[in-house]
């Protein structure tokens, strides 16, 4: 089963847009069409935004997602990069989620992310591209 490591802001976009396309993503995780991973450092940093996020869509049950999550999630020890990889250092997380859980893919819209391509062979794409692969996987 392929691993992947979600974005911050594909997890809120998923949590308080529910017609979004990375809540499409989340309903793949939710069929055991992939596995997640997160860290430490990775899932605190969904908390504090979507704790950010709350105010202005109280409607939405940002803790119940949460959890959801935390349940579903392989939780990782973060592997060092060495140096800065991304522009922005806050993405650096994300892809020591991502090379110590051996993921796949890293599934985000941040554009400082998606300009690395594929490192360390992990994927970095978009929640559209990876709906794509989801269903291409499942077509197989």
């Amino acid at each position: 089963m392929t691993t992947v490591v979600l974005d911050t802001n594909t997890v809120i976009s998923a949590i308080v847009w529910p017609q979004s396309t990375a809540r499409r993503c989340l309903a793949g995780l939710a069929r055991r069409w992939y596995a997640v991973a997160v860290s430490a450092e990775v899932f605190a940093e969904y908390e504090d935004v979507a704790a950010e996020f709350q105010p202005r869509f109280p409607a939405c049950n940002s803790a119940g997602a949460l959890a959801w999550l935390r349940l579903k999630a392989k939780r990782v020890d973060p592997a060092p990069l060495g140096k800065r990889r991304s522009r922005d250092a806050k993405d650096d997380p994300f892809l020591a989620c991502a090379l110590a859980a051996r993921a796949g893919f890293v599934v985000t819209r941040d554009d400082d992310l998606l300009a690395l391509g594929k490192p360390f062979g992990v994927e970095i794409i978009t929640p559209a591209r990876f709906l794509v692969w989801l269903r291409e996987k499942r077509q197989r």
